[in-house]
């Protein structure tokens, strides 16, 4: 049931972002979740009007900065629901919207080219930048199609005035079933002080590290323009709600 969950989730990731665990940072498995500093997200608990998801986003503060933007985004997609039902590639409009502002996408894209850097050129790079965003909003689109309005706990913040990358931890509270640790990996750039987030890891399974292994070898093997041209119709696909229409048929 899990690794059916993580397979998914790299579709992408995350929130979201959505987003990999520096074991030195903090470890998921071993990092005590204290109540009275978690915040739970439960976006069908909140009746707020639709200006509500246009709040400060602090990014100064990595974990505050994820956490805002995990409940503007999880509120959206409760208030729209009825709407993305009908319409799931309304999903790619909230995460432009609500999240990508938030993604270091060009440090993410610049990763998975990795070590085939050199043999690009620049306008190579420049025109699979953008690609490469669009390929993140219909991959992050994708997996939010399997929240299902789930509490998410996140851990109590760290001393980050020294760092600069962090995990922020969360955990998604499963009914029935194992809880899934998510964590996003937040970059601070260092002349705006501001952090991104860069990478997300569920259950131990980092999106960038399956994106770099799964293009670094076709960019190896064709060349970064063709990846350009593959990610633009990935990018172009519809969302759909895989895991719903299989309960549906199978009902």
């Amino acid at each position: 049931m899990k690794v059916k969950y993580v397979n998914k989730m790299n579709l992408i990731t995350p929130l979201l972002l959505i987003v990999t665990i520096a074991a030195s940072l903090c470890s998921v498995s071993t990092f005590a979740y204290e109540k009275a500093q978690t915040i739970k997200l439960s976006a069908d608990k909140t009746q707020q009007s639709p200006s509500a998801t246009r709040i400060y986003v602090d990014k100064k503060n990595p974990y505050l900065m994820i956490k805002t933007v995990a409940g503007k985004t999880f509120k959206r997609f409760a208030d729209e629901q009825q709407a993305i039902q009908k319409n799931p590639n309304i999903l790619k409009k909230i995460v432009r919207e609500e999240l990508m502002p938030y993604i270091n996408y060009k440090y993410s894209a610049f990763k998975v080219i990795g070590k085939h850097l050199k043999k690009t050129t620049a306008e190579e790079r420049k025109n699979f930048v953008p690609v490469f965003r669009e390929y993140l909003v219909t991959s992050y689109a994708q997996v939010f199609t399997l929240y299902d309005n789930q509490p998410v706990e996140f851990a109590p913040a760290k001393n980050f005035s020294d760092k600069k990358i962090v995990a922020v931890n969360s955990r998604v509270i499963m009914q029935g079933r194992n809880d899934i640790d998510v964590s996003f990996k937040v970059r601070k750039n260092r002349k705006t002080k501001e952090w991104k987030a860069f990478d997300m890891v569920a259950e131990g399974v980092s999106l960038l590290d399956s994106k770099q292994a799964e293009l670094g070898s076709i960019i190896r093997q064709k060349g970064l323009p063709y990846v350009t041209e593959l990610l633009k119709k990935k990018s172009a696909r519809d969302i759909v709600f895989k895991t719903r229409s299989v309960k549906k048929k199978a009902g």
